[in-house]
């Protein structure tokens, strides 16, 4: 199994996520629930949207590796963001945090500002799609 990266030259060079990510045949998908910014006792671990940001990646990881996945099988992230005026005020955090869990992986990504979520304190929610090695 392998991943792709599909980023034609006509769109601009993307920053932080691909275009199109091809899924070569033999892999097996994995879903990844919608993951919020919360610990092991379902607490938020914070109100600060980095600190919610950072766990909810982490949530999702964890998940891939549980599945025997590693995060560069992750094909795709949507982020949910209650305010994403408060989302580009700490984008360069954000990133921070991103790279110290991802690396340079950057899969086909997707962030949309949303009225809010189920746990009223949860500031951001991130699903995504894996393709782990058959």
């Amino acid at each position: 199994m392998s991943l792709t990266f599909i980023n034609p030259e006509s769109l601009g060079a993307p920053r932080g996520y691909a275009n199109g990510v091809l899924a070569e045949p033999g892999g097996r998908l994995l879903f990844i629930a919608g993951q919020i910014g919360w610990d092991a006792r379902q607490q938020i671990v914070s109100d600060d949207i980095v600190a919610q940001f950072d766990r909810a990646l982490a949530n999702v990881i964890t998940v891939v590796t549980e599945a025997g996945g590693r995060v560069e099988q992750i094909a795709r992230l949507i982020i949910y963001v209650t305010d994403k005026d408060e989302y580009r005020a700490h984008m360069k955090e954000i990133g921070d945090r991103y790279r110290a869990r991802m690396g340079k992986h950057f899969p086909a990504m997707v962030l949309v500002q949303v009225a809010g979520l189920l746990e009223d304190r949860a500031k951001v929610e991130i699903e995504g799609i894996a393709v782990l090695e058959a």
